[in-house]
């Protein structure tokens, strides 16, 4: 079905762009005026699409002059509103695509050409989801502190192992440095094997190796597992146009999304207009940090748009977040990012835009933006976005942006009023409520010292560390008599004397894991340990220094960065890529410095930038120990001791002696976010795209059939024809009534898609797995209801078969119900299959709010093909009131103040009622009963695209008639 026609009502609004591409768009700011000017920049995205998109019966004009007027009609009317793509993963795509298969083989029967059978809207599908991991490695430290490990029984090395002194790799004949493979065991000292992840490059010659075996296991059994499922992916990336798949093996989808499908500016024939996506991902919301608007939905939305209908939501509040201020110098991203998400949560945004705007904004990376924006669920939003600037130009630069597109990008923004301009302030947008955060709130902090979720403020550090030696032994104190708190103890140790005390740090590793996985902390640590050596600052030797990328690609960065060698000559040296201090696995400290720990009974720290500090857990001599930042790490290393005041104490002196403060070598976020761009983003965008472009050797092997029909296995337990067009005639027939109808379910409320149609594990007592046992498949090959829901006979067996599912009719929870006319007690398949053979129309007898929970197309499809023709409930789930009309089944609902008990209903009746002719949103029907009472309900119709879905039986056979 082609697009809507390009806004043929606000065709006067088409310009051409005023440079030398000669680009047409849509100048939406004449439309509205000072309106314009006033609206969110996330309203002024929907607003556009719709001027675009009105053809007077999907987007009416109606539509673009209410999002126009979104100051007096937010929250209260629903718009439509068509994205500029969609964005699928495997699990949610699969079912989409099969309909789509069979769409095809239903226009050849109605004698229509199914070769135009193609998504309206482009399709992006990430094959991402069916990963398991099958093998895994642990990685194992050879040190006489093994963590409890037996390096005799760790089996299998891991496939690169690293010894800091003489930078050995695997010695990989594609290696073309000076490796030397080693055996475990040959040298003392500190010493790791590992895993590596990705790239693939050896971290201290950068050149490819092979894949870890792992990796290449993991895979090898994906592809067999998912075999079927990956050949129809890929027959419909060939067949179907607007279609494309992303191979398995390339990336997670918001990853690939962010990273490699974004435009920012869509063009479609010489026509620029906004990027957008809707998808079925939760962590579609990351690209709002690119200035993309963008949200995730359920798969039945996501279905109708690829058909070319519109999304629908309510016109929403905007929260305009002002960020004021600059943040305080030692403040690092991850500081900014969890302060932002905290006061968004704790302010209440649920259901709501956020939108950034004010001077603060400029101090975000590109990074940053997006990881505030894919947090989105954890402070309930709908979406944070972010403005496009001059950060985000500079961003797509470094990703290697062809610069032609990029000028005319940015023309084309300046020119519909979508470029956020921090140097005019003088009409910012009207929000619904403005909430305020200054950066400079934001503060640095450590937490310990012994638990993670005691946080110490930076400038707090030295009295709060005082504070625990003072306090009884507990969660904080240590009970240090107040006579001995300033005792030392003096060691000798590569030939030179140093003195111990309360605080000396006596182990500092850098860690890049969960939070700290964020490449700008790791390079503020190399940017800050650069600075000190060229300060002349050190790290005393008896320090037990380390540095562990969580990956090859925290390697690469810090190398090709520059500042590995200057984290090297402060003693932070790689020691592997796997969990090791944060575990237990930190080799033993000297003999000086434990005969000293013991003989003044000191209280000596650990920091470091992992996830774990329980006490003891370093070393059983460490008894303090603090999670920071990775750069505080190599700032409390040079410094020797937690007991000091970073503000107004020198870190150490110069040649000359000078001193040195923390705040001479800390990098600003400025020049961290600069080598981020030049040689982090960059090298991981080059290295997506190659992957994106080439695929993998399996996936470009898979074999698939050249042909405009699907060639369906009927012996598939995964793929299957879909039985929606099994009875689809080339005209719509009349609305046929529903005429002595038994009700297969009584339910109460808050029924959610669960209940309806569970997506994990199938029951080995289900209707689904005895059809699956029947096909000669094992319970271990069941897998699960989500990676059936390409088999139509699987998923309408699985409708209904949640073991929590409370049924009136039984009395307790069970995925039962009772077929009447036998009075037999049997599962819900099973007795709709017995109504089906006797020609019995269905009904679903529900309470309040019947559909919650997450958006689920089976949850409608199931029942339909069940045979159920309308559901009578109190109230909706809106979401699932419209797949319930997408699909063809009539939601119906109580009048105010009645339901099934206060009109005396058992369930046991029968039902009748009739459509009229001119079906009208809201219209009142009457349904009378096999007991002679007769009661009204309202018929549930929104507007009149719902009707005229309903009328043809749904979204599918709708538009498969539109294509015959």
């Amino acid at each position: 079905m082609d697009a809507p026609s390009a806004g043929y009502a606000f065709e006067y609004l088409i310009e051409t762009l005023n440079d030398s591409s000669h680009k047409k768009f849509f100048n939406v700011p004449r439309l509205g005026g000072t309106k314009y000017d006033v609206l969110p920049y996330s309203i002024r995205v929907l607003l556009e699409a719709a001027v675009r998109n009105c053809d007077g019966f999907l987007m009416k004009r109606e539509d673009v002059m209410n999002i126009l007027d979104w100051k007096t009609k937010q929250s209260n009317v629903e718009v439509p509103f068509f994205p500029a793509r969609v964005l699928l993963q495997d699990f949610t795509g699969i079912p989409a695509m099969v309909d789509f298969a069979a769409m095809r083989e239903a226009v050849k029967t109605l004698g229509g050409d199914p070769k135009k059978v193609h998504p309206a809207c482009p399709t992006d599908l990430t094959v991402d989801h069916s990963l398991q991991i099958d093998f895994n490695k642990c990685a194992i430290q050879n040190a006489p502190n093994p963590g409890g490990g037996d390096l005799q029984k760790a089996g299998k090395l891991s496939p690169l192992r690293v010894q800091p002194k003489k930078l050995p790799c695997r010695g990989q004949t594609t290696c073309r440095g000076s490796c030397d493979s080693g055996e475990l065991g040959r040298n003392s000292g500190r010493f790791s094997s590992q895993i590596e992840n990705t790239p693939i490059l050896c971290p201290f010659h950068l050149q490819p190796v092979p894949e870890p075996e792992t990796v290449l296991k993991n895979q090898e059994v994906e592809f067999g597992r998912n075999r079927e499922r990956l050949q129809f992916f890929k027959w419909s990336s060939r067949v179907f146009k607007n279609v494309a798949v992303i191979p398995p093996g390339t990336g997670m989808a918001h990853q690939v999304n962010l990273e490699c499908l974004s435009r920012v500016v869509f063009e479609e024939k010489d026509l620029l207009f906004p990027d957008s996506v809707i998808g079925t991902d939760s962590h579609i919301t990351m690209v709002n940090g690119l200035g993309i608007l963008g949200w995730g939905v359920g798969g039945i939305e996501t279905e109708a748009v690829m058909l070319g209908l519109p999304a629908s939501l309510t016109l929403p509040e905007v929260v305009g977040c002002e960020l004021t201020g600059s943040s305080n110098p030692f403040v690092t991203s991850i500081d900014v990012v969890l302060g932002i998400t905290k006061h968004l949560r704790q302010v209440g945004v649920a259901g709501k835009f956020v939108e950034f705007f004010g001077s603060g904004v400029s101090q975000l990376s590109i990074v940053d933006r997006t990881t505030i924006a894919n947090m989105c669920p954890e402070y309930g939003a709908i979406l944070s976005f972010f403005p496009v600037d001059n950060v985000t130009l500079k961003h797509l630069e470094h990703t290697g942006f062809d610069k032609a597109k990029l000028k005319s990008m940015e023309t084309y923004l300046k020119a519909v009023k979508l470029f956020r301009n921090d140097q005019d302030n003088s009409r910012e947008p009207e929000y619904s409520q403005v909430i305020q955060i200054n950066l400079n709130s934001i503060v640095p902090s450590v937490s310990g010292p012994k638990r993670p979720q005691d946080r110490v403020v930076l400038t707090d550090m030295k009295s709060d560390f005082q504070a625990c030696l003072n306090e009884k032994v507990g969660f904080k104190g240590f009970q240090i008599a107040a006579e001995k708190q300033n005792d030392t103890v003096s060691i000798h140790y590569e030939g030179s004397e140093y003195k111990l005390s309360h605080g000396s740090v006596v182990i500092a590793a850098v860690i890049s894991c969960t939070n700290n996985c964020n490449p700008s902390v790791m390079l503020a640590a190399g940017l800050l340990a650069k600075k000190a050596v060229e300060a002349g600052l050190h790290v005393k030797p008896y320090i037990r220094t380390s540095l562990s990328p969580g990956s090859g690609m925290v390697t690469h960065y810090l190398s090709s960065s520059g500042v590995l060698p200057y984290l090297s000559k402060l003693g932070f040296e790689i020691v592997g890529y796997g969990c090791s201090t944060c575990v237990g696995n930190t080799a033993p400290l000297s003999e000086a410095v434990l005969n000293a720990v013991k003989q003044g009974d000191l209280v000596t720290c650990g920091v470091l930038s992992g996830n774990k500090n329980f006490e003891g857990r370093l070393c059983d001599c460490v008894r303090a120990n603090y999670l920071a930042s990775p750069p505080l790490v190599v700032a409390y290393a040079i410094a020797g001791t937690v007991n000091i005041d970073f503000q107004t104490e020198p870190l150490g002196t110069d040649p000359t002696g000078r001193n040195i403060y923390l705040h001479d070598i800390w990098p600003s976020r400025e020049e961290v976010h600069q080598i981020e761009e030049e040689h982090v983003v960059l090298s991981m965008f080059k290295a997506l795209k190659e992957k994106t472009e080439m695929g993998n050797k399996r996936w470009n092997s898979l074999e698939v059939p050249d042909s405009v029909l699907f060639p369906w296995d009927l012996k598939s337990t995964y793929i299957r024809c879909p039985s929606f067009f099994d009875k689809l005639t080339k005209e719509p027939v009349a609305l046929q009534p529903i005429e002595n109808a038994h009700v297969l379910l009584y339910l109460g409320d808050s029924v959610t898609t669960d209940h309806i149609s569970p997506a994990g594990s199938i029951a080995r007592s289900s209707p689904a797995a005895k059809y699956l046992t029947n096909r000669g498949l094992t319970p271990r090959e069941f897998n699960s209801y989500g990676a059936r829901r390409g088999n139509d006979a699987v998923m309408t067996r699985g409708t209904f078969a949640n073991i929590k599912l409370f049924n009136k009719f039984i009395g307790k929870p069970a995925p039962k119900t009772v077929h009447f006319p036998s009075g037999q007690t049997l599962d819900v398949y099973e007795a709709a299959e017995l109504y089906q053979k006797q020609g019995i129309p269905l009904i679903i007898l529900a309470g309040k709010k019947y559909g919650s929970g997450n958006s689920r197309d089976w949850a409608a499809k199931g029942p339909y093909l069940l045979g159920v023709k309308a559901v009578l409930a109190e109230s909706y789930e809106k979401i699932h009131k419209d797949h319930l009309i997408g699909i063809g089944i009539a939601p119906l609902e109580f009048l105010p103040g009645e339901n099934a008990d206060s009109l005396g209903l058992s369930g046991r009746e029968t039902f009748s009622l009739t459509f009229p002719e001119e079906l009208s949103p809201g219209v009142t029907l009457n349904i009378k009963t096999s007991t002679g009472k007769v009661f009204s309900v309202i018929a549930s119709f929104e507007n009149d695209v719902e009707i005229t879905l309903f009328k043809h039986g749904g979204l599918l056979n709708f538009v498969a008639r539109k294509f015959s």
